[in-house]
């Protein structure tokens, strides 16, 4: 049996500026003593990747619906799980039913980055539990060179621009061509954007005056650690 290394979790809020809520939380996997998340992931090797990317969404819900959050969560899955487990969505979604936690407040989060070899497929297996009414996001959307493909493929719910795009945008004329022009198509297919990792004004305003409602970063609150942060604040015009 797999030994998996000690973990918790930091939740960060997902916020709407314009109605001024939290949207969601995500749910930042952490080490005992608030280590970082690669220092828990880096200590399971490759093969085993998997079986601690289920428990990690399984104990992240568990630990949510302890502290009471008035709980969307938002979760990230290897796509990688999917290929090897069929119960990496069906599990997480049974465990939410447990909690009291209806599946459609649920977001899984996909990370862009990550190799997928067979897209088409890939989206088949996600496709096939729209039904159940969970989400889906893309992460890190625009690090790496998989985005276009799964927008083609599968529409997300929602994507989360990378903090690559994200850093300094207000000064950077190609990072701002290529937000624009990812803001469009995600408008004409009905998907909503998060600037995610925001940590200045200038950046918050950049992205207002793009019409972007959705933020994630230390600009609005940091990551709590076995606690949901229940304020953010955003910067006054």
């Amino acid at each position: 049996m797999t030994r998996l290394p000690q973990f918790t979790f930091a939740f960060q809020p997902i916020v709407n500026v314009v109605s001024g809520e939290i949207a969601s939380y995500e749910a930042l996997v952490r080490g005992p003593n608030g280590e970082p998340a690669w220092q828990v992931l880096t200590q399971v090797g490759p093969l085993d990747l998997h079986v601690l990317d289920l428990q990690l969404r399984i104990e992240a819900i568990r630990l949510a619906s302890m502290l009471g959050g008035p709980c969307n969560l938002n979760l990230n899955l290897m796509p990688r799980s999917l290929d090897l487990s069929a119960e990496a969505i069906t599990s997480t979604l049974e465990m939410a039913e447990r909690c009291g936690m209806r599946a459609d407040h649920i977001t899984l989060e996909i990370t862009e980055g990550e190799i997928i070899d067979d897209l088409k497929r890939f989206a088949e297996m996600v496709n096939n539990h729209r039904s159940s009414g969970v989400h889906f996001a893309i992460d890190d959307f625009g690090a790496g060179y998989a985005g276009l493909n799964l927008l083609a493929e599968f529409q997300p719910d929602s994507i989360k621009l990378d903090m690559s795009l994200v850093r300094g945008i207000e000064s950077r004329g190609p990072r701002q061509a290529i937000v624009r022009g990812i803001h469009r198509t995600c408008t004409d297919l009905g998907i909503d954007v998060i600037a995610e990792g925001v940590e200045t004004e200038a950046e918050y305003w950049w992205f207002r005056q793009e019409g972007i409602e959705l933020f994630q970063g230390y600009l609005f609150a940091r990551p709590g650690l076995r606690q949901m942060p229940l304020a953010f604040y955003p910067p006054s015009a």
